[in-house]
């Protein structure tokens, strides 16, 4: 497995990926980080490069897609809650319940924010895009600050 890092306009981020496929994009400093040590950096690949200009171009608000071929590995709830977070549009949100109520388990909101918070691609599968019921912004592996950039950047409407 290979890594790359580069900065964004909030921090560092890195790209895990295989000659195939991305197995995940973290935030430096984020939850559940990996420990990179283990995997060898190159910063010249196609699934790279691929990965790395779309993450690039999300950030200076050029586009608002991904189309770079993720490794999707995880239990099958954790794959529905993901695919859940996928179909949430940019400049949108929605709470943990309405996801739980998509997946078809309208009792496992904390399930669901656990799934959410064991996302491994932050951006790519819009997990900030999940607020609280009341309104507010909660729960980010990346930093609610940074929840509330990406939110303020693809045009959601948030608290202050």
């Amino acid at each position: 497995m290979n890594y790359s890092q580069f900065k964004t306009p909030q921090g560092q981020m890195f790209i895990l990926f295989d000659d195939s496929f991305v197995h995940g994009v973290y935030f430096d400093g984020q939850k559940y980080l990996p420990d990179f040590r283990q995997h060898q950096e190159l910063n010249n690949h196609p699934v790279l490069e691929r990965a790395r200009q779309q993450l690039q171009a999300y950030f200076s608000g050029e586009s608002d897609g991904f189309d770079f071929p993720l490794a999707v590995r995880g239990t099958p709830f954790q794959q529905a809650v993901w695919q859940a977070l996928s179909e949430i549009p940019c400049g949108e949100t929605c709470t943990y319940m309405a996801v739980a109520l998509k997946v078809g388990n309208p009792k496992g909101v904390r399930a669901v924010a656990q799934a959410i918070g064991h996302n491994p691609w932050s951006v790519v599968i819009p997990c900030h895009r999940v607020i609280g019921s009341s309104g507010k912004l909660t729960g980010y592996a990346g930093g609610i600050d940074r929840k509330a950039w990406l939110l303020k950047r693809e045009g959601a409407d948030i608290p202050l």
